[in-house]
């Protein structure tokens, strides 16, 4: 699925993550779509893309996260990521807050 955007450093990054996501058993097919959503997230996070979500531009990498949060229900977001949507529906009292108390202040 190699994008005519991207250049000849990101089509060998999305062979080596396609192949390695077969290589432990993923589908082609899902093996494509995660090797081109790597490849597409990390040029939004060096500014070669025209559209960048925020966590595409302030999350950890793609290769860091590895899946930390993926299948991991309420778990997924991280307390950092809960307190800044905190922040930005003005709850009050979110700095003493735990996780927990985040996520129920916070919602979906």
């Amino acid at each position: 699925m190699p994008q005519e955007a991207w250049s000849d450093k990101r089509e060998r990054q999305y062979e080596h993550i396609k192949e390695s996501a077969e290589e432990r058993g993923t589908s082609e097919d899902r093996a494509k779509e995660i090797a081109a959503r790597t490849v597409n997230k990390n040029r939004a996070r060096e500014g070669e893309s025209d559209q960048a979500s925020r966590t595409s531009t302030e999350d950890v990498s793609p290769q860091h996260r590895g899946g930390k949060r993926s299948h991991s229900g309420s778990q997924g977001r991280t307390k950092e990521q809960l307190y800044q949507d905190a922040k930005r529906q003005g709850v009050p009292g979110r700095s003493d807050m735990t996780k927990a108390e985040l996520e129920r202040e916070v919602g979906d």
